[in-house]
């Protein structure tokens, strides 16, 4: 590089077209991280839930979130279970977790969690869950009651991640 290459104004500002790909993939997680914020706190203000010790803000970052209702129908995935799972959320919102086990899923961590959330206590587990194409992952899942302000259970709310980078 010659000092002629530093005061040419095009050579200065001109910035690799690979580099704005990153920054697009990296606006674009942004903004689906917000939009995630945006329905979990719907969620929360509609039910009056008490958010302390959930760390939503923090954990969304990192983990893909899944909340369910009291029957286990998920009403809520945060936008990071498609790279996790292959699912969209619209793919999931409706169903069990259920979905996501199969043959390799251990019966004796089901029946921990079963209990846990019979008994409304959290749980954390790692257990083998199903992606959408039929491939096999470890998911490490810290999993919580959701009470609202009347002390009432309203959700369940999972933080899940892959056990590969937990």
């Amino acid at each position: 590089m010659k000092n002629s290459d530093l005061e040419d104004p095009s050579y200065r500002y001109s910035v690799p077209i690979l580099a704005w790909d990153f920054h697009y993939e990296y606006v674009n997680e942004l903004k689906a991280m917000a939009s995630d914020l945006k329905k979990v706190h719907r969620i929360s203000a509609q039910f009056s839930w008490n958010e302390k010790g959930l760390k939503i803000e923090e954990r969304i970052k990192n983990e893909v979130i899944v909340i369910t209702d009291l029957n286990l129908k998920i009403v809520f995935a945060s936008s990071k279970i498609k790279r996790m799972t292959g699912y969209t959320e619209a793919e999931v919102l409706g169903n069990t977790p259920k979905m996501f086990q199969g043959p390799e899923t251990c019966p004796t961590a089901l029946q921990e969690i079963r209990e846990a959330i019979q008994l409304k206590t959290s749980f954390e587990k790692t257990i083998e869950n199903y992606k959408k194409n039929g491939k096999v992952y470890s998911c490490h899942i810290n999993g919580f009651p959701v009470y609202n302000f009347k002390g009432e259970v309203s959700h369940f709310i999972a933080f899940e991640k892959n056990a590969l980078s937990a």
